[in-house]
């Protein structure tokens, strides 16, 4: 039985509330979409003057577009996308200037997976080889263009196949593909999925490139996968992350943002109960990576904390 948010103070609701909330989340199989519906529960339970809903959706670039064009009201996304959208930099040929940030959640990481007899050792050995790089436009793509640029080639040097998680894994394991980029957090089901049936592991990166990359990009963050992420094989591995976050339409007001994420972190259980990766969320660490500008309302809240 699930368990209902607690009812925050009654507020007033001020003219400039928005009285229907549509939080956008990411495909129904991955970890967005049991954060973000369980997000939108606590606004739908909070307030007597509020409904929320989370919707599955196309994930980071499509949900920064779709939240400034006035779509959604909130969005889980990339951090590192959240930040080109608000620069109109990589995929976005023009700034998306009607959103700001909330807090970050935990960390998306960088796998580089291969099948464990495939030669391939490092991103060096990528070069010539047929590598999936993610949907085109997407934020693995991105990340899999400035790894691979920060291991002294180009996406050129490789035989880019612009492929989902899915579609990656099965052709992985039939052979269409030598080596795939999945930007998630782990342990991620595509890759688990995969090593039930075919042994694989995942490749670590260079340090020097990595310590290149984040002076460049400020949003990654190194991370240590451990051998025991997942269940068929030893995972272990160096590589970088970026953030889950959750991003707000500006057309929010301030105290309904402000009242909005004060229920969402009293009601932190929640969170935890819908996904292991919501038991991140916390005061402590809601701002590491925010690569945006807070939402007022946002960081009104935490002022106060």
């Amino acid at each position: 039985m699930k368990k209902k948010a607690k009812k925050v103070q009654e507020i007033q609701r001020g003219e400039d509330w928005i009285e229907n909330i549509t939080l956008l989340t990411g495909g129904e199989a991955g970890v967005y979409f049991p954060l973000g519906v369980a997000m939108a529960d606590i606004i739908d339970t909070s307030f007597d003057n509020v409904s929320a809903t989370g919707v599955s959706s196309g994930a980071s670039v499509s949900n920064a577009e779709q939240l400034n064009n006035g779509e959604a009201q909130l969005a889980l996304v990339q951090n590192d996308i959240a930040f080109y959208g608000a620069e109109g930099s990589n995929m976005f040929s023009e700034p998306l200037d009607n959103y700001s940030g909330v807090f970050t959640i935990y960390p998306e990481t960088i796998q580089l997976v291969t099948l464990a007899d495939s030669g391939i050792e490092s991103v060096s050995d990528l070069e010539g080889k047929r590598v999936a790089i993610g949907d085109m436009g997407s934020g693995t793509e991105a990340n899999a263009t400035q790894i691979i640029e920060a291991h002294g080639m180009t996406v050129d040097d490789v035989d880019a196949q612009y492929l989902d998680f899915s579609d990656a894994s099965t052709n992985l394991q039939d052979g269409n593909v030598d080596a795939a980029f999945v930007t998630a957090g782990t342990p991620t089901g595509a890759i688990q999925e995969l090593s039930a049936s075919a042994d694989v592991k995942i490749v670590s990166f260079d340090e020097d490139a990595m310590n290149n990359l984040m002076e460049e990009y400020t949003y990654y963050t190194q991370v240590d996968i451990p051998e025991d992420a997942y269940d068929n094989f030893d995972s272990t591995a160096s590589t970088v992350a970026v953030q889950a976050m959750l991003i707000a339409s500006n057309d929010i007001s301030e105290d309904q943002m402000y009242e909005m994420t004060k229920a969402i972190f009293e009601n932190l259980d929640s969170m935890a109960n819908a996904h292991v990766r919501g038991e991140e969320l916390t005061l402590d660490t809601a701002e590491e990576g925010m690569s945006i500008d807070l939402h007022p309302g946002v960081q009104r809240y935490y002022d106060e904390q």
